[in-house]
C-alpha cells in the first residue's frame, strides 16, 4: 500500500514501535506514544535520560512499526485460520530536540492526538514538566509503506490497490 495510506495507519495506531539498534548491534524496540506533524516528522517524548536516548545518541537510524487494525477471523470462503490487520513501517532518523519552542509544539501535537478533550490543561502541564521531558523528532529517510489482509462484504480478500468503498 503506497505511503499516504501507511500514514494513516500510524496515525490510527494506538501506539508505534521504534526499533534501533545499539553501539554492539544489539537491536532495541520500544512502543511509544508518537504523534505526526506533517507528511515525514514524528515526535515522542520521554524522560531526560535512558536507554533509548542512549541509543539515538549512538545510532540515529530507526525503523517504525504499526498495527491499527488487528483481528483474528476465520477465512469467509475457505476456512481458513487467518488474521485481518492493517500495518505500515517506515525508516527514519532520529534527533534529540533542544529548541524550547519546537519542543512546545511537539508536546502539543501530542496532547492533541492523544487527549484531545483536554487541551485546556495544555498550558499548565507543560510549565509543571517541560525541564524534565526530552523531545525526540523522528524525520522519515523514505516515505513508508503499509500491507494489510481484509476481506470484503462478500468475503473475497481485497488485493493491493483495492480499497475500500466508502
Amino acid at each position: 500500500m503506497n505511503a499516504a495510506w501507511a500514514l494513516e495507519v500510524m496515525d490510527k495506531a494506538p501506539y508505534i514501535t521504534v526499533g534501533m539498534t545499539d553501539i554492539n548491534g544489539k537491536p532495541y524496540s520500544v512502543p511509544l506514544s508518537l504523534a505526526r506533524t506533517d507528511e515525514q516528522t514524528f515526535y515522542f517524548h520521554c524522560a531526560t535520560e535512558g536507554k533509548k536516548l542512549d541509543i539515538i545518541q549512538a545510532n540515529p537510524c530507526v525503523c517504525l512499526s504499526a498495527v491499527s487494525k488487528c483481528k483474528p477471523t476465520v477465512g469467509p470462503k475457505d476456512g481458513s485460520f487467518t488474521l485481518e490487520f492493517k500495518s505500515a513501517i517506515a525508516f527514519g532518523k532520529a534527533e534529540i530536540v533542544t529548541d524550547d519552542t519546537e519542543k512546545r509544539r511537539a508536546l502539543q501535537a501530542i496532547c492533541q492526538r492523544f487527549l484531545p478533550h483536554h487541551m485546556d490543561a495544555f498550558d499548565a502541564a507543560v510549565e509543571r514538566s517541560m525541564s524534565r521531558t526530552t523531545i525526540v523528532r523522528i524525520t522519515l529517510t523514505e516515505p513508508p509503506v503499509g500491507k494489510r489482509k481484509q476481506y470484503d462484504a462478500n468475503g473475497d480478500e481485497m488485493k493491493y490497490g483495492r480499497m475500500e468503498k466508502p
